[in-house]
């Protein structure tokens, strides 16, 4: 009996405590992988979702630098609950959804200001709804930019790439450049300072992040920048397991949209950064610069619908529908 009564003297004197389990167990760790080093703005836009929300249970470790899974391959355990969020190109993952190949198509996007209004239009709208097909959703919209650079020649409308030996980024961008004439060579970015050095290629395309951090203005004579018309924008955005998401309260979910929505605005801004310190960096290395006209711009994108326009429509369920939403949003 003594044995009995302590027992339960003892669970009451523990009961106290129990108040605070409910509390503590609202807490939850989240996954966070990407591809970038820590130093790149990607790696920014998710630490700051991370230290928003920080004060709110949510507790994020972020796995930079493909340390958790490869760069291609996080789609697949985001969907599946794997993986609780990514910073993913939405293009990687074109081969299980063709529609998110439309987030890496020439003259699709015009400007930075543009892309805020394409994120906030009826084609983003469909892209989400595509998504959410995956148990995916966005926390936080962006696009990064680039341009070209030519070894001899700068590369403005499609008649400056007749003949030249070409690296695009991005099948649709290839198919653009060949329909204009020019010859193609696959080949990453990371290889291009080389390639050019001795002559395999003759002009490239690649973000104005990695024409810098390659070092690409030592081995070229003309860059064509992000400028009001430019033709190279890829959609990157911080995605988010939908499931996982609607599984935190509805404090947690507030203060991650709420992070999500400052990450966004800040995005937007370092983005148009690196693209003016790509061109500074370019200008004050000797190097020609050539910003594409908006007559330039229309005729690339006339190339482009011959080219990877038309291609999208043929693979791509509701292809049209989507291609025209995007071009409806000025």
């Amino acid at each position: 009996m003594a044995y009995r009564l302590t027992a339960t003297l003892a669970a009451l004197a523990f009961a106290p405590t129990l108040a605070f389990a409910p509390t503590e167990a609202l807490a939850v760790d989240l996954k966070l992988s990407h591809q970038w080093s820590t130093s790149d703005v990607r790696h920014k836009v998710a630490q700051m979702v991370a230290d928003e929300v920080a004060d709110d249970d949510i507790n994020i470790t972020i796995y930079p630098s493909a340390s958790l899974f490869k760069a291609n391959e996080q789609y697949n355990p985001l969907s599946r609950g794997r993986l609780d969020m990514t910073v993913l190109p939405l293009s990687y993952a074109g081969g299980q959804r063709p529609a998110y190949n439309l987030t890496l198509m020439p003259g699709l996007v015009k400007s930075h200001d543009h892309a805020a209004r394409l994120v906030d239009s009826p084609f983003m709208e469909k892209l989400e709804e595509i998504m959410a097909e995956d148990d995916v959703m966005v926390l936080v919209h962006g696009y990064l930019a680039g341009g070209f650079a030519g070894a001899e020649e700068c590369v403005t409308g499609p008649d400056t790439v007749k003949g030249k030996q070409m690296r695009a980024a991005g099948k649709a961008f290839e198919q653009m450049l060949a329909e204009a004439g020019a010859s193609i060579t696959s080949l990453p970015s990371s290889e291009l300072y080389s390639a050019m050095q001795s002559g395999v290629v003759d002009a490239a395309n690649t973000s104005s992040s990695s024409f810098v951090s390659y070092r690409l203005y030592e081995q070229v004579k003309c860059f064509t920048p992000v400028s009001d018309y430019s033709l190279w924008f890829m959609y990157q955005p911080l995605l988010m397991n939908k499931s996982t998401f609607e599984s935190l309260t509805e404090e947690q979910q507030a203060a991650l949209l709420e992070a999500g929505k400052k990450a966004q605005a800040f995005y937007l801004e370092e983005a148009k950064k690196e693209d003016d310190e790509a061109t500074a960096k370019f200008r004050e290395a000797g190097v020609e610069i050539a910003e594409m006209t908006e007559a330039e711009f229309n005729a690339w994108r006339d190339v482009a619908k011959a080219s990877s326009y038309k291609e999208f429509v043929a693979e791509t369920p509701n292809g049209q529908e989507l291609l025209d939403a995007a071009l409806a949003v000025e």
